[in-house]
């Protein structure tokens, strides 16, 4: 995200609703669950923000009316599976409010993006919740409310990732090519992010240095690992169109915090993450790897920003 002249609200205001496409994708294929995840994010993190600024006696209603906050929980809640328990969303959105931006002083200081700290913790600390994905199965509101708050299971509406299922498939010896990729769901639900995105481009939300480079990346990693052998990795429009690719390129590492702030450290920065995130979902033991990458990318944006300042006019 950039400095236009617009202030922290507008921007917030815009990327909530270039994220209205993506998330309208999820709801069509899954339900209810995906709603009531977002709107537990949303409030956990105005409640959360409103606590942790009484305890540290700063003024609250200019902070929470910016919609940093709610961008943060809305952001976690469509990163975590729709059927988790309620708790989990309200754990992780608390970690990310407390633990990765009002320790650090408040928007503006934080050196990690707070929506995928708190991500990575809940991943870290409980696995199976972050791991059991709802299948295609859309289920009623009552339903949903069982699954969410109850933890009440249904038969049939929980599966792996397709990003899992594949990495599963051959990891026992299947042969990449022969295994069923169709994925109609993370299709739309990306390209739904992808028009979002595009949506913030043209509004001068964000700079088109991170997300190019980020997809470049993820390209140019799957490419070499393909062709390396097309058997036992997959083809990069696979990559491209799983996961959260679409929405950690426009909505999760263009952060404008966390994020490196020279337009030569942007093309590096989101080209790291790219590779990064195709070798953790080859190689590492998490399905994607959007989350790990962008943090492991936080910490070398001072460096980074280091070695990429533009020179001086007139100087050597």
């Amino acid at each position: 995200m950039q400095d236009r002249g617009f202030d922290t609200g507008y921007i917030m205001r815009q990327v909530i609703f270039a994220l209205l496409l993506g998330v309208l994708a999820s709801l069509y294929f899954f339900g209810w669950t995906g709603l009531i995840q977002i709107i537990l994010g949303a409030l956990s993190a105005l409640l959360f923000e409103a606590l942790f600024l009484k305890l540290r006696k700063r003024p609250i209603w200019p902070s929470i009316s910016d919609g940093s906050a709610i961008l943060t929980g809305i952001l976690l809640a469509i990163s975590i599976p729709t059927i988790a328990p309620w708790w989990i969303v309200v754990l992780g959105v608390g970690f990310a409010i407390v633990f990765g931006k009002q320790l650090y002083g408040g928007l503006g200081n934080n050196p990690f993006n707070p929506a995928m700290l708190g991500y990575a913790f809940l991943l870290i600390s409980y696995p199976l919740q972050m791991v059991t994905w709802q299948s295609t199965e859309t289920l009623s509101l009552s339903q949903s409310l069982n699954v969410i708050f109850n933890y009440t299971t249904f038969d049939g509406i929980s599966s792996a990732t397709i990003l899992d299922s594949v990495k599963t498939q051959i990891s026992l010896g299947q042969d990449a090519n022969a295994i069923d990729l169709s994925h109609s769901a993370q299709w739309w639900i990306n390209i739904g992010f992808l028009l979002g995105g595009l949506y913030l481009l043209f509004k001068r939300i964000i700079f088109w240095h991170i997300p190019l480079s980020f997809l470049i990346g993820v390209v140019a990693m799957s490419s070499i690992l393909y062709v390396i052998d097309n058997t036992q990795y997959t083809s990069p429009i696979f990559h491209l169109t799983t996961g959260a690719t679409m929405l950690g390129a426009f909505f999760i590492a263009t952060d404008p915090v966390s994020s490196s702030t020279t337009p030569k450290g942007r093309l590096l920065y989101g080209f790291l993450i790219g590779l990064l995130i195709v070798l953790i979902r080859t190689f590492g033991s998490y399905p994607d790897g959007v989350a790990f990458a962008v943090l492991l990318i936080n910490i070398a944006v001072p460096l980074i920003d280091y070695y990429t300042q533009p020179k001086v006019f007139g100087r050597s």
